[in-house]
């Protein structure tokens, strides 16, 4: 057990998300100090349990305050609604501009962090088909990936400051009570599950465990900086993904949501879920790190079936 001084202290955003509250619990483990920054101070408490300090605004992290690590995965639900105007507003306004606060707030401290973690996605390379994109892919322009960009841009603001930067371009995140998932199970256990569209459309996913441990490998290895795809190698069609979690609840997927009926409910937010990106961990494989779930099957079994001992 480090000494109090001893302890690396991490400063965490969106610490009560579906990723951010696993990753918080994670770095309790590993004996990290950890202070999250959360707009709701109560329910991060509550979520976060014991051991994790809270604070509730920018101005109560004070000048002469060190954190050797930041990581920021703050932002409004991108499937939170339809994506009206206003709701654009505020999905850009709860990235962005929070970055532009967060990275300001590092400027002021007198001794910088060393690395800032900050959450990106896939959607930084726009929809394209069948084509294999890595981090070195050229884009296609839409919603996402201006979001994306811009974030981004955001961000890599903090290397001015002399902070290491790791940008996390995080795909469709499987794991237990929440996520891709949360939505999904009750239909497919009710057998009402089936693919979406043509299901012809790639879904690039990654196990939430996997998505944690390239984190915790960007704050042991002081190489790694720039944009990492976060993704399994080995993604899979919306068809595919359809018909495994079928099997893996032993249920049937008969029930296809055709493509002009998403079109009508979600309008253009649609896209998330019609759109194709068929996105590679390039980066992370060449610099050696290992996914303990690469199989889609393996991944469903691990968080839908319950263990026995």
């Amino acid at each position: 057990m480090q000494s109090e001084d001893k302890k690396l202290k991490i400063l965490v955003t969106g610490g009560t998300g579906f990723i951010g509250n696993e990753l918080t619990r994670c770095l309790l483990d590993k004996d990290f100090h950890v202070t999250i920054l959360s707009r709701f101070p109560d329910l991060a408490r509550r979520h976060c349990g014991i051991g994790v300090n809270v604070i509730g605004h920018f101005d109560e992290i004070k000048a002469d305050d060190t954190y050797n690590i930041v990581i920021n995965l703050a932002g409004a639900p991108i499937f939170g609604a339809r994506w009206s105007d206003s709701r654009k507003e505020i999905l850009r306004d709860s990235r962005i501009k929070f970055t532009q606060k967060l990275v300001s707030c590092m400027s002021s401290m007198a001794i910088k962090p060393e690395l800032l973690i900050s959450g990106s996605a896939i959607g930084y390379y726009g929809y394209q088909g069948d084509i294999a994109l890595t981090e070195q892919s050229a884009t296609k322009t839409d919603f996402s990936q201006q979001l994306c960009f811009d974030w981004e841009h955001e961000a890599n603001k903090a290397t001015e400051l002399g902070v290491r930067v790791c940008l996390i371009r995080t795909g469709l995140v499987l794991g237990k009570n929440g996520g891709l998932l949360g939505r999904m199970l009750l239909l497919y256990k009710l057998g009402l599950g089936g693919r979406l569209g043509n299901g012809q459309q790639w879904m690039s996913w990654i196990h939430r465990k996997d998505w944690v441990a390239i984190a915790l490998r960007m704050i042991a290895e002081p190489s790694m900086q720039g944009s990492y795809n976060a993704t399994t190698p080995n993604p899979v069609s919306n068809d595919e993904f359809s018909h495994t979690l079928a099997n893996t609840l032993k249920r049937p997927a008969l029930l296809p949501l055709p493509a002009w009926l998403l079109k009508k409910l979600l309008g253009e937010m649609s896209e998330l879920v019609l759109g194709s990106q068929r996105v590679l961990p390039e980066r992370l494989l060449a610099e050696g790190f290992e996914f303990q779930y690469s199989n889609l099957s393996n991944a469903l079994v691990d968080i839908i079936e319950p263990k026995v001992y």
